[in-house]
């Protein structure tokens, strides 16, 4: 059965977007500024990173299955434009299913993080879940449901918008990490430790 990662470009101060959905031009910077081009699942969409980073973006690809990401950074991200730059399966957690999105990559959740994990879960296979950070990152730890976490820290300090992690219920304890040194981003590995 599918493992569930939560991932996301995090600054060194602890957030994913800057005050106002800023931020995203340091955030990001490391795929579009490199040596090494990586092609995504859009035709018109290439990476450009460095050597490292492109060996930590193909095992992304690679490993990942499904994702689950919320109503919020789906309309941020405009519906990625019909496709996941992964070519992979996204189930949107939403109170609120938007009309035209029949016969797309997408399913629309209404009943919950967890039921979206578990349907991630089965169109995954043995590939692994990725859980965007925020809120359904949050969700998804406070559940018990995560299992690594992947975070792209970036040398850039926001000071203050939108956190990975905000406030939790209780300590999380997590193992590793396992470390790549990209340019302009350092890839860390944690396992999510269970009590």
């Amino acid at each position: 059965m599918a493992k569930v990662m939560a991932g996301a470009c995090m600054s060194l101060d602890g957030y994913i977007s800057g005050p106002g959905e800023t931020g995203f031009e340091h955030l990001f910077r490391w795929l579009r500024e490199g040596d090494v081009e990586v092609p995504t699942a859009q035709p018109d969409r290439v990476l450009k990173m460095s050597e490292a980073s492109a060996g930590h973006m193909r095992e992304q690809m690679a490993d990942m299955g499904a994702i689950v990401v919320g109503r919020r950074l789906f309309d941020l991200a405009h519906g990625f434009g019909g496709k996941h730059p992964l070519g992979v399966p996204v189930f949107v957690v939403t109170h609120r299913v938007p009309d035209g999105w029949a016969g797309t990559p997408f399913t629309f959740v209404t009943d919950g993080v967890e039921s979206a994990v578990e349907q991630a879960k089965a169109a995954a296979g043995d590939r692994w879940v990725g859980v965007n950070g925020g809120s359904i990152a949050q969700q998804c730890l406070h559940a018990g449901l995560l299992d690594e976490l992947r975070i792209d820290l970036v040398p850039v300090l926001l000071g203050g918008g939108v956190p990975f992690f905000g406030e939790l219920p209780e300590t999380i304890e997590l193992s590793g990490p396992r470390i790549v040194a990209g340019t302009g981003v350092t890839h860390l590995y944690y396992g999510v430790t269970r009590a």
